[in-house]
């Protein structure tokens, strides 16, 4: 196996694992990454055992998962006026410009904050290293984006996660004990 069938070989796990994608997404998202020295039928091959596994593994979790419960916080948050969004990307730079579509689709002064997780933090939610929670203000008012964090943290709190967070606007909140169990998204 080559570094590069290796390197899709994670890929297909994390995707998997992730709980976003179905196998339609997955398929997509392989093409972008395959390159000519993998050995491509074999690791297309890989896609379905790992999600069965995935799947078997899920009967096994219980009703509510932690990203049940946070779902349902992010789902809150909108109603406190803080634009909150799971997987936005693959890096913090990637979750600024996500926000800022979904604040431009909805009736002005809807939103007065943000949070998000992006791809890399998935990543080590699954590698069971917690999850990080980037937040702050739509006007990039620091007292304003602490009173989002705070929400945010009180919000988790509520929700029964243990969460860090120094309460200062330049760090991020994190949730260090996170269980990543996200169920398997249905292809389209």
């Amino acid at each position: 196996m080559t570094k590069s069938d290796e390197h899709l070989l994670a890929c297909i796990k994390r995707w998997v694992w992730s709980g976003y994608y179905s196998v339609d997404d997955i398929n997509r998202m392989f093409n972008d990454v395959l390159d000519a020295s993998c050995d491509e039928e074999a690791l297309r091959e890989a896609i379905g055992p790992e999600l069965a596994r995935k799947i078997a593994a899920e009967k096994n979790w219980p009703s509510v998962t932690d990203c049940d419960r946070l779902d349902s916080v992010f789902c809150r948050l909108h109603e406190y006026g803080i634009c909150a969004l799971g997987n936005t990307g693959y890096e913090i730079s990637d979750g600024y410009p996500e926000v800022a579509e979904v604040v431009a689709n909805v009736p002005t002064n809807h939103y007065h904050g943000y949070c998000f997780y992006h791809g890399q933090d998935v990543e080590g939610a699954l590698a069971a290293q917690g999850l990080w929670i980037a937040f702050g203000a739509l006007d990039d008012d620091e007292r304003r984006g602490v009173a989002v964090g705070r929400t945010v943290v009180d919000a988790l709190v509520e929700a029964g996660f243990d969460v860090a967070w120094d309460g200062s606007i330049s760090k991020r909140i994190s949730i260090p004990k996170f269980s990543w169990q996200r169920r398997a998204k249905p292809s389209a």
